[in-house]
């Protein structure tokens, strides 16, 4: 049984890697760690990096990274991922030592082709994150669009060991939460019914709903596009905020997200699709909500 400690970072392709530091930095509230020539290492916890932008000539997401929960579990996962047929390959001394973690493996899920990475042991920086004036406390989702969703679904739940939180569906479409077992969030990973498989959005935590408050008038005061939001989502009873990235990319702040414990779990209900479950206060997104996040190739 494959057993996460989190979802651990991300990578995007940025197209102007100088304006998406400075964004990430200075608006998300991420603090630069490293820079090498055209990739750029960003965190929001004690951890090395939760973030890895890259230069690249079409913006995107690159790659998806979880840690296990103990080291010793490495190899079990490699030949459990090598019986599903997921062909995984473990990264070299000289790649792992570059990225500052352990062990690493990487595969590609057979049904939308995104790179999903398993790692262990990240280096800990000595001085602790500190968040800035609205406070974001760690990387909490990735969400998809999947033409793909049934596939999907059972790929996360049957395969990766993905529980599931809550869902909704009709005929017009259909979401599923997801949390990476144990992890205790609401979900790590959310995929939603679509006619593409792309990127919808990748969330931070926020610390106090104030922090919501805060980062509203620092994306007026930047003349960052609001995608959607202040609001509060149903599923999660998370306050949420959505922006958009300078490749448009669309970022949320979460604060106040369900935790599950790892034994005797509520069992995951099925959400009537309202617009009252996306949104309870009666909101609704603009047009460039979701609206960018190719999936990049990683060869």
């Amino acid at each position: 049984m494959i057993r996460h400690k989190k979802l651990g970072y991300v990578v995007l392709n940025v197209t102007n890697l100088d304006k998406s530091v400075d964004f990430y930095e200075n608006i998300v509230g991420l603090e630069v760690v490293e820079r090498k020539n055209t990739i750029a290492f960003l965190r929001c916890s004690n951890d090395h990096h939760n973030l890895i932008l890259e230069q690249a000539a079409e913006a995107g997401l690159k790659r998806v990274a979880y840690e296990l929960e103990k080291n010793d579990q490495f190899q079990g996962v490699f030949n459990y991922l090598t019986e599903q047929g997921l062909n995984p390959i473990e990264s070299s001394a000289e790649e792992t030592q570059s990225l500052n973690q352990g062990r690493t493996l990487r595969f590609k899920d057979p049904h939308m082709g995104v790179t999903y990475e398993y790692y262990v042991d990240m280096k800990q920086m000595d001085s602790p994150f500190t968040p800035k004036k609205a406070k974001i406390t760690r990387f909490l989702h990735v969400v998809y669009e999947t033409n793909k969703f049934d596939e999907m679904l059972d790929f996360f739940t049957n395969t990766l060991n993905f529980r599931v939180s809550d869902t909704s569906s009709d005929e017009k479409g259909a979401w599923a939460w997801l949390r990476a077992f144990p992890s205790p969030y609401h979900h790590d990973m959310a995929i939603t019914k679509g006619s593409e498989n792309k990127l919808n959005h990748l969330a931070y935590q926020a610390e106090r709903v104030d922090d919501i408050g805060i980062q509203v008038n620092k994306l007026k005061n930047a003349n960052v596009p609001i995608l959607f939001g202040p609001g509060r989502h149903r599923p999660s009873s998370s306050v949420f905020l959505y922006f958009a990235d300078p490749d448009g990319i669309t970022l949320e702040y979460s604060q106040g997200m369900e935790e599950f414990p790892e034994e005797g779990a509520r069992e995951p209900r099925e959400l009537e699709p309202t617009p009252e479950t996306i949104d309870e206060w009666g909101g609704t997104p603009e047009p460039g909500f979701g609206k960018y996040g190719k999936l990049i190739s990683e060869d």
